[in-house]
């Protein structure tokens, strides 16, 4: 299905900085590699991610199986080393969730939280910790105080009291952007202990306006024209009721992550995306990887390698070539 925004650049007034050669939707194992091919062919390019435990790898603990890095090593850590070699080659990485993109706009363009960004070629790695089932009220509030965005949506909740629900990286630098506007924030984590980088637990445990609430279960978003609270449960617990206006939620599955394509791409009936043997789907210069394809064993060394395929594709695209030009040095 083809999307028509409406939105020339010169009307949403583009600067030359957010211009790229290669937008690369997220940063784990495929994304990040990916980066390290197209940065060192000279492309400018932005890896747009959501935290470095959003996905598979940066949540699993230790891994002692990728190859050339002795173990054992955890997720976080390893794609920490991959982001920081596509760094040092001049990849940039941001912090942020894509909301939005038109891939059959010239140039292509990217609609996060922070900004909109245009690119030559796209490359989607956003993974499968997709939802596959909702809380009761979360669809019937969606946009009336129920949010999966807070740098797009923090704005509105000022001095008020919100619920952030999930456990990694995303759901604490978002419970910590909310603090700008929030009176209050109740963290609500499903696990007895918070899986997320360090500084960012530190942070979260002992700023003032943040409530953690450890092993606590998300049972139903409460509201009728609006949002007025949640229905949560802690482990061995009764059910209390939170009064909020806002409810943000960063839960994880295992379903592919394709929201933001707005159904510009045809998927299978398991939700997963079609590419040909460049990993190029059926839209010229938008390739996807990994997780997303759901065709291999889900292993970090496997998705890398997509990442790297679908690298050499793109400046093959961009530059007009007719074959894949591979990287020896």
């Amino acid at each position: 299905m083809e999307l028509s925004l409406g939105l020339g650049l010169s009307k949403l007034g583009l600067e030359a900085e957010n211009d790229y050669d290669v937008i690369i939707i997220g940063g784990g194992p495929a994304g990040a590699s990916a980066a390290i091919y197209t940065a060192r062919s000279e492309l400018k390019t932005l890896v747009i991610d959501k935290g470095l435990t959003a996905g598979a790898l940066g949540i699993t603990a230790k891994i002692s199986n990728y190859p050339g890095v002795p173990g054992p090593i955890s997720g976080a850590e390893l794609v920490e080393i991959m982001r920081q070699q596509a760094e040092s080659f001049g990849a940039m990485f941001i912090t942020d969730k894509v909301v939005g993109v038109d891939i059959h706009s010239t140039p292509k363009m990217v609609m996060a939280g922070t900004g909109t960004f245009t690119a030559k070629a796209i490359i989607l790695a956003t993974g499968s910790m997709g939802r596959t089932s909702v809380v009761p009220g979360e669809e019937v509030l969606l946009g009336r105080g129920v949010s999966y965005c807070a740098t797009c949506d923090g704005a509105f909740f000022r001095d008020q009291t919100v619920a952030v629900i999930g456990n990694n990286d995303e759901a604490l630098e978002e419970a910590l952007f909310l603090t700008k506007y929030a009176a209050k924030i109740y963290l609500v984590v499903p696990t007895p202990e918070l899986k997320a980088r360090d500084f960012l637990v530190h942070e979260v445990t002992t700023h003032e306006k943040i409530e953690v609430l450890l092993g606590t279960r998300l049972k139903e978003i409460v509201g009728t024209e609006l949002v007025e609270g949640v229905r949560v449960q802690p482990r061995g617990g009764a059910e209390a009721l939170l009064p909020v206006s806002g409810a943000f939620v960063y839960l994880q599955g295992g379903k592919p992550i394709t929201d933001y394509l707005m159904e510009q791409l045809q998927t299978t009936p398991e939700g997963c995306l079609v590419v040909d043997s460049e990993m190029q789907t059926a839209v010229p210069g938008v390739f996807a990887v990994g997780d997303l394809l759901c065709t291999h064993i889900k292993q970090a060394v496997i998705a890398a390698a997509d990442g790297v395929i679908a690298a050499i594709a793109a400046d093959k695209f961009i530059h007009g070539r007719k074959k894949l030009q591979t990287d020896w040095r």
